[in-house]
């Protein structure tokens, strides 16, 4: 199960992927960090497409097109509210329901940034922790997801995210 996880260190707005998730808001309001990069680099069209589906409920995820992106699709994980902070059920709901939405596409390959970790507030090592079990597990269950990136921006975000890999049981 470990094989199917892949850290990287770099922009997701750059991954050809099937799906990249955008750590959103449930109003899908694509402000700053990493919604901010997927608008500017993207297009109107994703938050046009965000405006067009409303709120979604905290812990939910919304697919849209991925407009000037490499990836197919954009899964919006909404893992805090407007102006909110992150916690660990609902990151751990947008997660789940990230990858749920991307089976639902029939997606084989997903990148992850490391969701609510910045203005959302959660901590880092936290976040891998959470979002790497949640993975992990769903990657047990049958699914068209192949591999998982996770992609991190700065090296100190990498180096936590490896050490929680690590630390991951591993399982069969």
């Amino acid at each position: 199960m470990k094989e199917k996880i892949i850290l990287k260190h770099g922009d997701i707005t750059e991954m050809e992927v099937g799906a990249i998730v955008n750590a959103a808001n449930n109003d899908l309001i694509l402000g700053g960090g990493v919604a901010g990069a997927i608008r500017r680099k993207g297009g109107r069209c994703i938050q046009e497409e965000c405006n067009r589906i409303g709120s979604i409920e905290l812990g939910e995820a919304a697919v849209t097109g991925a407009g000037n992106l490499p990836a197919r699709f954009v899964i919006h994980a909404a893992s805090m509210a407007l102006g909110g902070r992150t916690t660990k059920e609902s990151l751990r709901s947008s997660t789940r329901n990230s990858l749920l939405r991307a089976k639902e596409k029939e997606v084989k390959t997903i990148a992850f940034p490391a969701v609510g970790t910045g203005v959302a507030g959660f901590p880092v090592k936290r976040c891998a922790e959470v979002m790497l079990e949640e993975v992990a597990n769903f990657l047990k269950t049958k699914t068209t997801i192949e591999k998982v990136y996770f992609v991190l921006f700065d090296e100190r975000g990498f180096n936590i995210f490896r050490e929680a890999l690590e630390a991951l049981p591993e399982t069969k």
